[in-house]
Order: C-alpha cells, then structure tokens, then sequence
C-alpha cells in the first residue's frame, strides 16, 4: 500500500534499521533476506532524500534526519497496531489476543498468578507474557512492544501514562529460628547488627525500593550478599540469622512456604508506591482498559486483605 508515493511497508523496515543500525539483522527482525532489506534502504533513501543510516568506522549510525524522523514513524506505528488490534465489541471470552507485562518476581507472584488463574476460568484464549524489568524496558514501553509495566514510582520515565495501582508497607523477614525477630518483633538495634540480603533489580544495575530507600536515608546495613530476584531472598535466610526488607504483600505468601517470619519496620519508612504504566496511544484500547480494570480489582483485593 503506498501513501504519497511511499510503500507503507518502508516504514517497517526503517524502524528496524533504527533499531538495529544493521542491515543482516533488520532482515533476520523482519524475515527477509539480505538484498530485499537493502533495496528497502535504498528506496527509503530515495524517498527521503536522506542517508538515513551512514557506515562510521565499522557500525552505521542515523543522520540527524533519521533520528528526527524515528520517534514520529514508531508512534505512527503503534496508532496502526493499536487501530488493528481495535474491536468494536472487546469480548474477553472469545478474545485471542496476548499481552505483554513487564514487572518484578513480587508483582508476579502477588497479582499476575491470580490474574492468569482468572483468566484461565474467564478468558482462555487471552495470554500474558511477562518479563522482568531491564534497562531497555521504558524505551520498549515508548515502543509500543510493552502493553504494562507494574514497577514503583522510582522506576518510571519516559513518555507514557501511568497512576498509582497500590502503595504497600515494608516488612522485615528473617528465620524463624533468629532470636532477634522469631517472636514478629525487631528492635532497630538488632536490624543494624545483623547482616543482610539486598535485592539488585534489571541486571543488578537498580536497587529494590526499600534498599534504595534505606540507603537515600543514610540508614546503611551490612549487606552479606545479593540477589536479582525477591523470591530468592528466603533461601540465604533460612537457617541464618541474616534479614531482608521486602514488601509486606509478598512476605505474607513466602511465609506459607518457607520457614521465615516478619516483623514491622523497627523505624518509619514511607510505603511504596507501585505504578502501573501504559503507551498513551492505547489509552482507548478496549482490550488493554479491561486487562488494567481485572490487575486493579486484584490489587484491591489486596489492600482490603492487609486490613
């Protein structure tokens, strides 16, 4: 289909080509062969009357105009998605579509299992493909290649939507066989003298919120190991007298299977604000606005449970 005398398809191949800056692995993206991605190079080339892509040294790099040019054909692209992932009548219960939630093992494991075992009963033809956070993951976000994000306020950037889904409390976890909180009490004296378990978020290049949040507070721990996932953490406590700061939702769900117990913080920490995170080009998706309503619901759920 051409507009203006431009095959549409050319936009495709550009957001590849920007996206790898290489030729060979545009076409492996898109499954073409090597000469048919760089005649659509050319032709982009032509039509522009650009570059677009120029080899320095050994690695091509956009021009000024492509990288001018990238954000307007990506949000082009993603109007186009969302128009064709559009229904007039949005029916879960028939629905095929997938969903891709970018959140932490937490989130996981306290909103999207109950979600998906909804979902099973609900909506079996919907899937959801959930990811870990990474470096990439707001410019994916902005990409339109994420649908969600769930991640605290801390984390989020980038042009997109985003509200408060629930704001959580910090706990403190340890054996249950440690003296200094079996009985689900800890003095502040005995949190600075025990050794600890950090939690290092996407590619242990981010700290968890609480860490994060102790160490803005000066409130520094001697920390014996770390660990890329929270769900780890029970396993380097149990039969040791180490602890760890987590959210309150998740140490309540390890607590049925591992021998650990909490305490409250043994001095104030502000709670976590978890953020749910959208494209603003799908603000009136049907399918994403009803996926958004059932986390919210179980996130509800959630805080009516701590009460």
């Amino acid at each position: 289909m051409r507009f203006k005398g431009l095959d549409l398809n050319l936009l495709v191949a550009f957001d590849a080509l920007m996206a790898t800056r290489s030729v060979s692995r545009s076409a492996e993206r898109l499954n073409l062969s090597q000469p048919a991605m760089s005649a659509a190079l050319a032709r982009l080339r032509e039509y522009f009357g650009d570059e677009l892509l120029q080899l320095q040294g050994k690695r091509m790099h956009p021009t000024p105009f492509a990288d001018e040019l990238m954000p307007q054909v990506r949000e082009s692209l993603l109007g186009l998605e969302t128009m064709l992932s559009r229904s007039p009548h949005f029916d879960p219960r028939v629905s095929q579509r997938s969903f891709r939630v970018v959140t932490s093992d937490y989130v996981f494991a306290s909103l999207i299992v109950p979600l998906v075992a909804e979902l099973a009963q609900d909506a079996p033809g919907i899937r959801v493909d959930c990811d870990l956070p990474q470096p990439g993951t707001v410019q994916e976000l902005e990409e339109g290649k994420i649908d969600i994000t769930i991640t605290p306020e801390y984390v989020i950037g980038g042009n997109h939507l985003s509200y408060v889904l629930y704001q959580e409390p910090q706990v403190v976890v340890g054996w249950t066989g440690n003296p200094a909180i079996a009985d689900g009490t800890l003095t502040e004296e005995a949190f600075f003298d025990a050794g600890h378990i950090a939690v290092l978020l996407g590619g242990g290049k981010t700290l968890s919120y609480a860490d994060r949040t102790l160490e803005l507070m000066g409130r520094n721990r001697t920390i014996e190991a770390t660990v890329a996932i929270f769900t780890a953490v029970p396993w380097l406590i149990e039969g040791t007298h180490r602890l760890s700061v987590m959210h309150s939702r998740l140490a309540a769900q390890l607590m049925g299977r591992f021998a650990i117990v909490s305490a409250p913080m043994p001095f104030e920490i502000p709670a976590m604000k978890q953020m749910l995170s959208y494209h603003p080009g799908r603000k009136d998706d049907a399918g994403l606005t009803w996926l958004r309503g059932r986390i919210e619901a179980i996130a509800r759920r959630g805080e009516l449970a701590k009460v």
